[in-house]
């Protein structure tokens, strides 16, 4: 589907979620509620590109490997840190010769459920997605030609793309490298956490604060509008009335309603993602809520979504305990052998 198609889709299911009222003590309109939010049982993997071991195998090992950098210093995971929720921690990105850029490092977690990438949705699938950083001057700046160049000298790399694409007789393209890497990324998935268990029947898992912080979530304090599903996301594009005068989605989707809109980004393992938004203008989880509350800036071009909800003191601390209980405690990412 074009960017237009794409995005009046997600748009339009934003528009019709509608947040259900449903009261702590009724139990099924809770349930119901509740099982929106479900995981998904597997991951899914295009037909164009579809898993096996080998690119999986492949595709870490190209996304830790900082010869695809111009530097030699930079790869992919030097930006999205396991350790950091897959971002860097920083309110700006720091691309080649140690220069900031423009906007914050999105999360790499759970990118198999999107459907446009980048903060601006410029990028139409996760392989095209792969492929951006390294090419960009700004960033990994190793033109594509170049990196197809650096890779055919390190021998041990033949027989890894020879494995991997057995159709394509071991070639390493563009079109290769960026399955591999998007293949890889799409095993990059946010764990069990204690929503989750709290989904599944625990009454224990979450406090009960936290339970409320849930309904406040999907109804008062107006979250659920756009953060919806598993993984919190409507994947679509919204003005939240941020200072920043980055135009956003509108550079790419000339739409009056794509003006400073940026992606809605999936809230799990929020708490190790800090600092938030598109601009890194947010260090902690009470500044996005205080925004959210009554903070944001009032423009023609300002989501629907987005209104004053007044919440109070104790309900910003539930709405915060909730948000916590989206982090899982993930299997330590482990360090590839780079081929040599």
């Amino acid at each position: 589907m074009s960017y237009l198609l794409k995005t009046l889709f997600t748009s339009s299911l934003c528009l019709a979620f509608l947040s259900p009222s449903f009261a702590a003590d009724n139990a099924a309109e809770l349930a119901a509620v509740k099982a929106q939010y479900e995981r998904p049982a597997s991951i899914p993997f295009p037909e164009e590109n579809e898993y096996n071991d080998a690119k999986n195998e492949l595709g870490k090992k190209l996304f830790f490997d900082p010869r695809l950098s111009a530097s030699k210093t930079q790869s992919c995971a030097t930006c999205h840190n396991p350790g950091l929720g897959w971002e860097d921690g920083m309110a700006l990105g720091t691309g080649h010769g140690h220069k900031k850029l423009g906007r914050a490092t999105p999360t790499v977690l759970n990118l198999a459920w999107d459907e446009l990438f980048f903060w601006d949705g410029r990028a139409e699938s996760l392989e095209e997605q792969a492929l951006g950083p390294i090419a960009s001057g700004g960033e990994m700046n190793m033109p594509l030609d170049d990196a197809i160049a650096v890779l055919q000298a390190i021998s041990g790399y033949a027989p890894m793309f020879q494995a991997a694409f057995p159709e394509q007789k071991g070639e390493i393209s563009e079109e290769t490298i960026g399955m591999a890497i998007a293949t890889y990324e799409r095993t990059i998935i946010s764990g069990e956490a204690p929503f989750d268990r709290w989904i599944k029947g625990d009454e224990t898992a979450i406090s009960e604060a936290a339970k409320k912080g849930f309904m406040l979530f999907n109804n008062k304090a107006n979250c659920a509008t756009c953060h919806t599903g598993w993984n919190f996301s409507d994947n679509s594009f919204h003005d939240i009335g941020l200072k920043s005068t980055d135009i956003g989605r509108f550079a790419h989707l000339k739409m009056p309603t794509m003006v400073n809109a940026f992606k809605t980004m999936g809230l799990r393992n929020i708490d190790q993602r800090a600092p938030y938004m598109h601009d890194g203008s947010m260090g902690t989880l009470a500044e996005v809520v205080d925004h959210y509350n009554n903070g944001f800036v009032k423009r023609e071009n300002l989501s629907v979504q987005i209104k004053n909800i007044n919440l109070s003191h104790q309900e910003k601390q539930q709405l915060i305990a909730f948000l916590h209980t989206l982090t899982s405690v993930d299997e330590l990412v482990t360090l590839p052998v780079l081929p040599k």
